[in-house]
C-alpha cells in the first residue's frame, strides 16, 4: 500500500530530529574533556629523592633516611668490585685519549687512538688510521687519572670493548665509589643537603651492585638502571657525600640491597610487587608514608586531554567511543595496578605502567575524570 503524503513527511520529520540527536550526541562525546589528575614522579618503589631531601631538612641523617625507605636493613660495607657500565652497542669503532696503555702497547696520553670491529675482533689504530696491534676479542685501554671518550665525555678508570655481532659492546669498567661519583650528581641536584646526597650515594653504590655479575656489563648508563655520566659531570658536593659514605651499601641480611628510587612518591611509597607487574614482594621494598614529599613540584599534578586525544592514545584497547577508565585494582598506595578500558562496543584490561606509558603520565597514581 503506498504510503500517504501526511505520513511520508512525518517519517521524514522523525528521521532529521533522530539524525540531529545524534549529531548532537556526537558534537557533545567529541567535546568532552578528561581530566587525570595524580600524585608523584616515577615508579614509587624504595626511597622517594624529594621525600629524602625533606626528611634531611627535619634533621634526619642518611642512614635514617635509609632505614625509612628500605625496611628492615642496614648500612654496611661492600666489596672493592668494579661496575662495569655500558657505554654504547652495536658501534663499529670507538675513539679515545688520555690513555697510557691497550692491546700491550704504549700510547701517548695527548694522541688520539681508536678501538676498530674487525673480522678477528678487536683492533687498535692509530689517530691517523694505522693498524697498532690486534687485540683479539676484547680490548682494555688503561691511564692515570682518567679517559676521554670520543662523543661520551671524561671517564675515570678503564674503557673495555668487546666484539659482539658485527658492533662494539663499549664499557667504562669503574670501582664502586668512582661509579657512585659519576651517579650522585645526576641523580640528584648537587645544591641539596649533605644528608639527602650521602643517602643517594648509598642508595646508587648499592643499585649498581646488586644489579652487577652476569653479561657483557652489569649497568646501564641511563634511566633504565641510573644516570651515570662519569668524570665530567662530577662536582664537589655531591663528590664529598661519596667519600663521606665511602664502600657503603645498603644490606638486607647478607644481601646487597637492590635500593630503588624514584623522584617523588606523593606522598606514600608502592610495594615492589604492585609497581612492577610480575614482581614478587621484597621485605625491604614495602610501601611507607612520606611525610615530606609536599616539597616536590610534582607531588601533584593533573593532565587534560579531549575525547579525540585520549582515544587516540588508548586505542587497540577498546571498540566504538571510550567511556570510561575503570580501576580493577590499586596498590598499597593508591597506584593503579590493573584497569579496564571501557568502549561503547568493547574493552579489555591492562596495567597500570601501559596507561602512564601511553598517556604520558608522571605516575600510575591517577584517577580519571570525564567532563
Amino acid at each position: 500500500m503506498p504510503t500517504s503524503r501526511a505520513r511520508r513527511t512525518g517519517i521524514g520529520l522523525a528521521a532529521a530530529a533522530l539524525v540531529a540527536a545524534s549529531l548532537t550526541w556526537a558534537r557533545g562525546a567529541d567535546a568532552a574533556t578528561w581530566v587525570i589528575k595524580g600524585r608523584g614522579f616515577g615508579h614509587g618503589v624504595g626511597m622517594s629523592q624529594y621525600g629524602a631531601y625533606g626528611l634531611a631538612r627535619h634533621g634526619h641523617g642518611y642512614r635514617s633516611i635509609l632505614s625509612h625507605y628500605y625496611k628492615h636493613t642496614r648500612v654496611g660495607r661492600a666489596s672493592g668490585r668494579p661496575i662495569r657500565v655500558l657505554l654504547a652497542s652495536g658501534t663499529s669503532s670507538v675513539g679515545f685519549k688520555r690513555a697510557e696503555r691497550a692491546c700491550g702497547k704504549r700510547l701517548r696520553r695527548r694522541h688520539r687512538y681508536r678501538f676498530r670491529r674487525s673480522r678477528s675482533g678487536v683492533t687498535l689504530r692509530g689517530s691517523g688510521g694505522r693498524k697498532l696491534a690486534a687485540c683479539g676479542r676484547a680490548a682494555t685501554a688503561t691511564g692515570k687519572g682518567t679517559i676521554r671518550i670520543r662523543g661520551k665525555g671524561s671517564y675515570r678508570g678503564k674503557l673495555r670493548v668487546q666484539a659482539s655481532g658485527r658492533g662494539l659492546v663499549v664499557t667504562n669498567v669503574v670501582g664502586v665509589d668512582r661509579y657512585a661519583m659519576g651517579v650522585v650528581a645526576n641523580e640528584m641536584p648537587p645544591s641539596w643537603s649533605q644528608p639527602a646526597l650521602r643517602a643517594q650515594a648509598v642508595a646508587a653504590r648499592s643499585f649498581g651492585l646488586a644489579n652487577s655479575g652476569g653479561g657483557s656489563f652489569d649497568v646501564y648508563d641511563d634511566t633504565r638502571s641510573q644516570v651515570y655520566g662519569g668524570k665530567g659531570s662530577e662536582t664537589r658536593s655531591t663528590n664529598r657525600a661519596c667519600k663521606h659514605t665511602k664502600r657503603q651499601v645498603v644490606r638486607y641480611r647478607r644481601q646487597i640491597a637492590t635500593t630503588y628510587y624514584s623522584s617523588s612518591s606523593g606522598g606514600r611509597t608502592e610495594a615492589i610487587q604492585f609497581a612492577f607487574p610480575g614482581a614478587s614482594p621484597v621485605p625491604y621494598l614495602k610501601s611507607v608514608n612520606d611525610p615530606y614529599d609536599g616539597i616536590s613540584p610534582d607531588h601533584s599534578w593533573r593532565v587534560r586531554y579531549s575525547q579525540g586525544e585520549i582515544e587516540s592514545r588508548l586505542a587497540g584497547l577498546f571498540s566504538g567511543r571510550l567511556r570510561k577508565v575503570k580501576v580493577l585494582k590499586r596498590g598499597d598506595s593508591p597506584r593503579i595496578v590493573r584497569a579496564r578500558v571501557v568502549g561503547s562496543r568493547g574493552g579489555s584490561k591492562t596495567t597500570g605502567p601501559d596507561l602512564q606509558g601511553r598517556l604520558g603520565l608522571k605516575s600510575t597514581w591517577a584517577r580519571f575524570h570525564k567532563r
